[in-house]
């Protein structure tokens, strides 16, 4: 189960760790926006993503016999790279399963951290995993629907209400769901008043969809520019917590994905990748439910940017 006192836990044990990125006022933006706009930047957190706080609580919630056998985490690579940059921090071995799409940046960081890497495709990841996990003994590190993680992802609701707390509502890139899980329950604990907006590609609407039948529906394999938000089912433990916790969760187009990266870029000074800027594109594509006098927090959860994806700016 996921508490607030599970991510208070986590927080205290990331410490030694992490980052603690800032919340920056990106007063330039408020105009086009909408709102008045901040970004809370783990662009900026070691590993370059979020994904280092759940990777790293898992494993230091893990009796140290199992951690020793190594590890195995399918990811589209933010994951990997903090499973990978945890691994190398608690001298463990590790091995990291990613699409045969992912960015060549994200590969070459996981491979530069010492994880071996698997290539396979994108629906195949998990069961690669399994089968890893099954011939070798290796304790797999799920990217989102597992408690722990979602306790990690959680630390960063944590900080926002710290560092903003006059906050209205903050906006989360969703794929499986694990980071607006964890930072859904920290922040609906503390300030019940703010509304989390969940923001996914609109070929891949797996929550959407789901929530408009109350249950987790597979969607077919798709293409976009926000390759760290491809994941095709909602979390089995996290669906329930985006159900009952999120206020919104809103479809974006892959041209506002790319002006969302490019405002971000040119207007904002800040580096990120498409699927952190996803949620500037929903708001440059009118679709976040905020007010004009809205504090609205835009959760930049990574910066890993290829060639590739600089070049459709």
């Amino acid at each position: 189960m996921l508490t607030l006192h599970k991510i208070q836990a986590a927080k205290l044990k990331l410490a030694p760790y992490i980052y603690e990125t800032p919340v920056i006022r990106l007063q330039g933006l408020d105009e086009l926006l909408h709102c008045n706009v901040s970004i809370k930047a783990e662009n900026m957190q070691n590993t370059n993503s979020f994904k280092l706080r759940g990777a790293l609580t898992k494993m230091l919630s893990m009796p140290l016999a199992q951690l020793q056998q190594g590890v195995v985490a399918a990811s589209s690579g933010n994951h990997g790279k903090g499973v990978a940059f945890a691994a190398k921090q608690l001298n463990i071995p590790a091995t990291i399963v990613l699409p045969d799409t992912a960015p060549q940046i994200k590969v070459e960081g996981i491979r530069e951290l010492g994880a071996n890497v698997v290539q396979c495709k994108l629906a195949e990841r998990h069961v690669m995993t399994e089968k890893l996990s099954i011939e070798h003994g290796y304790a797999i590190i799920h990217p989102y629907d597992d408690y722990d993680i979602m306790a990690g992802q959680g630390t960063v609701g944590l900080e926002i209400l710290q560092q903003l707390p006059h906050v209205d509502a903050i906006v989360v890139p969703i794929g499986g769901g694990g980071l607006i899980s964890g930072v859904a329950t920290a922040v609906k604990a503390m300030a019940p008043h703010v509304k989390i907006i969940g923001v996914e590609p609109a070929v891949v609407p797996r929550y959407s969809e789901s929530l408009q039948i109350g249950e987790r529906l597979l969607l077919k394999e798709q293409k976009s520019l926000a390759d760290a938000l491809l994941t095709l089912q909602p979390g089995e433990r996290n669906f329930p917590i985006v159900e009952k916790l999120v206020h919104a969760i809103v479809r974006v187009d892959e041209a506002a994905i790319v002006s969302g990266m490019k405002t971000l870029l040119l207007e904002g000074k800040i580096m990120a990748e498409p699927s952190s800027a996803i949620g500037v594109g929903a708001a440059l594509q009118g679709i976040l439910p905020v007010a004009k006098s809205d504090h609205v927090c835009f959760l930049i959860s990574g910066g890993n940017v290829g060639l590739n994806q600089i070049q459709h700016l």
